[in-house]
């Protein structure tokens, strides 16, 4: 197996406005994730979140510590979430084995040293999206399947936005100190997540899509309400939503994603909304 990580520095608003595509892409679009036989982090700056991919194939793959964290072993100091998006598998955490299908996710508190993915079938390997962020305490582990997800149906057909939120890593279901992940699934014949936008200066935010059709794709807006911007995304690539952005996106096709957030509060209602006739 091979480990590798990136660190992506925070950006002002202020400096965000005079980026070019390239730029944009550069600094918030999460690309290489879902690579065979490796771990693949990406360390930010903002709240100390990370994300990343763990693809079993030719064997187990290992939570592996890096430079970054000074740290003995990766949770250390760490919470982690796993979501899998593949074919079923199994993560073992310090000797106890939980078995993951389809859209399953597992909390792993701080202080477990020893995490370790595998897939039950190379042929059909899972695939495990990860999030982390700094723990202050230990908290038990425990999986939430997707049938176990607090669930909370939103919007319409008519405004192209019907979705379910399956709510799996939050308060309620999982205690923890600051991480949350959950997933959410538009109907056919929507494509907008997340609107009406918002921000949440009270923490940051990743997107993860899935479940986008070939030769399909998803525009995610960003950047202040008054002053937007936006990145197209293609399937199993996530994108970062600082503290100040909203973060909301509509597809060519009807799509899934996930998304996790850290910060100063976990009340997951902590929004302050941005009028749809009011985006710039």
């Amino acid at each position: 197996m091979k480990t590798s990580y990136e660190t992506r520095y925070a950006s002002s608003p202020k400096a965000v406005k005079k980026y070019d595509t390239q730029e944009l892409r550069e600094e918030f679009l999460i690309e290489n994730l879902m690579q065979e036989d490796q771990l693949v982090l990406v360390y930010t700056h903002y709240d100390r979140y990370m994300a990343g991919s763990a693809v079993p194939v030719a064997g187990p793959i290992a939570l592996e510590t890096i430079d970054p964290l000074k740290s003995s072993y990766f949770l250390e100091r760490r919470e982690i979430g796993v979501i899998n998006v593949g074919g079923d598998g199994t993560v073992e955490v310090d000797g106890e084995e939980f078995q993951l299908t389809l859209k399953d996710a597992l909390y792993i508190g701080s202080g477990k040293k020893d995490v370790i993915f595998k897939s039950n079938d190379k042929n059909n390997p899972a695939k495990f999206y990860l999030n982390s962020a700094p723990a202050h305490t230990s908290l038990p582990t425990k999986k939430v399947s997707k049938a176990d997800a607090n669930k909370i149906e939103l919007g319409s057909l008519e405004t192209a936005n019907h979705r379910t939120v399956n709510q799996q890593i939050i308060g309620g279901i999982v205690e923890t100190c600051q991480l949350q992940m959950g997933m959410t699934e538009l109907k056919t014949g929507s494509v907008w997540n997340t609107m009406p936008a918002h921000v949440h200066d009270r923490r940051m935010e990743i997107y993860y899509y899935l479940d986008i059709p070939q030769d399909q794709a998803v525009c995610h807006f960003m950047g202040e309400p008054q002053e937007t911007r936006h990145i197209w995304m293609q399937n199993h690539q996530a994108v970062i939503s600082p503290p100040w952005s909203i973060h909301s996106g509509s597809g060519t096709s009807n799509y899934t994603f996930i998304w996790g957030m850290a910060g100063e509060n976990l009340d997951y209602g902590d929004m302050d909304v941005a009028k749809i006739t009011e985006l710039r």
